[in-house]
């Protein structure tokens, strides 16, 4: 009955434990994606970027890429001549691995200056942890006297 109980709590705890550590994806632009005609400044207004999270860039292949650029190349729309800071398959992914200010562009010409670039701010630490759900008048909460009395 041992084995049981212990298998019992370590499901409880595997099932607790994604939800206090895992990161967020953000799809940039949301819907829309990456590509022109996106306020990208109203989309990152009001988000909070943590490290670990991600940016997923989605965009049609060919038409659109992604560099992570310094602040002075998002300011002047300088495309990297180093393409190994680009990412190219339509479906990028970035893990946001350091704290501080990450910038981003389209190095298709013109894009740039047309608005398609990102500037967001990530955080050290991690994301709060979602609130706490409060049980109805018709639920009830399960106490360790309870596992006691399930499992004998």
């Amino acid at each position: 009955m041992g084995v049981h109980r212990s298998l019992v709590v370590f499901a409880i705890v595997a099932l607790m434990a994604p939800s206090l550590s895992m990161a967020t994806d953000f799809v940039v632009g949301d819907d829309a994606g990456w590509g022109l005609g996106v306020d990208y400044d109203a989309w990152a207004q009001g988000k909070q970027f943590f490290v670990g999270d991600n940016l997923v860039f989605k965009y049609m292949a060919g038409a659109h890429n992604v560099y992570k650029v310094t602040g002075d190349e998002f300011q002047n729309c300088t495309v990297p001549s180093n393409n190994s800071s680009g990412s190219f398959s339509g479906d990028d992914t970035i893990r946001l691995a350091a704290a501080g200010e990450k910038w981003y562009i389209c190095g298709v010409s013109g894009h740039c200056q047309a608005g398609q670039k990102l500037k967001i701010t990530v955080v050290d630490g991690a994301a709060p942890a979602p609130a706490p759900v409060t049980p109805g008048p018709c639920s009830s909460t399960l106490q360790a006297a309870d596992f006691e009395i399930l499992l004998g």
